[in-house]
């Protein structure tokens, strides 16, 4: 069997392998969040950072997400820079204060190893401002590896409500003979499933109750104008920096 066939095997199995149940309790969450006028502020680091920003501005998504970025998450600054970056809190009190967490928000924070300083400190840093936190992470390799937090705790332990993405310990799921070490990794199709399928119900639950969520239409259906998205993201220019302009950001 290719690389590929078996690849592609794999990411069906685990998405097989989600929670429905669990989707449905961590999709209350975010309903109740959004119920009482809160948002969803995202986070992850590295290639976790991704998930963060997939369900942020997104066609087909919802409009109350905050996502939490910085340039060092990525790998603007250096590919191993991002990894040292994920493993300190230094940037744990800017970040807070850039989001703008409050009571009454909710968290997704995503790691796959679970194990590192920054995500579970922002996990602290949320539940201290009475949020309630998601966590998305590799349940089985996170209770195999050690923490890097001062706590001792990993993601897991921390957060509110844990979602399995059921993915195998180092992300690459695909042994190739004649090399080393395994490829294929499939934290991100299983995140990005996971994460919609969370949005959606929650979404769902709040319709039913009528009293659906802002969402987006993509902008290239049709005729849809720039200022049609920004009337669209208005309402939450005060909580979600990226929905503002470029000249408001200066003004502040």
């Amino acid at each position: 069997m290719a690389a590929s066939e078996q690849y592609l095997n794999t990411v069906l199995e685990i998405l097989c392998h989600i929670d429905l149940a669990e989707i449905s309790r961590a999709a209350q969450i975010i309903a109740s969040a959004l119920e009482s006028g809160g948002i969803i502020h995202t986070f992850g680091t590295g290639h976790s950072s991704l998930l963060a920003q997939e369900v942020f501005y997104r066609a087909g998504g919802l409009v109350a997400v905050n996502p939490v970025l910085d340039s060092r998450l990525g790998f603007e600054h250096g590919a191993v820079e991002s990894t040292e970056f994920e493993r300190q809190l230094a940037a744990a009190d800017e970040l807070e204060v850039a989001a703008g967490f409050r009571r009454g928000d909710a968290g997704i924070v995503i790691s796959n190893s679970g194990r590192n300083a920054l995500p579970v400190e922002l996990v602290l840093r949320m539940k201290a401002a009475e949020m309630t936190v998601i966590a998305l992470t590799s349940v089985e390799q996170s209770k195999a590896a050690s923490s890097r937090h001062p706590s001792g705790k990993r993601l897991f332990e921390v957060a509110d409500f844990t979602l399995d993405n059921h993915c195998p310990p180092g992300d690459a799921a695909i042994s190739v003979p004649g090399l080393e070490h395994p490829l294929g990794p499939v934290s991100t199709v299983a995140g990005a499933t996971i994460l919609h399928c969370v949005l959606l119900d929650a979404a769902e639950k709040l319709a039913q109750k009528g009293n659906p969520p802002a969402t987006f239409v993509s902008a290239n259906l049709g005729e849809r104008s720039a200022e049609e998205l920004r009337r669209l993201m208005a309402p939450f220019q005060d909580r979600i920096r990226y929905y503002r302009s470029a000249g408001q950001k200066r003004n502040e």
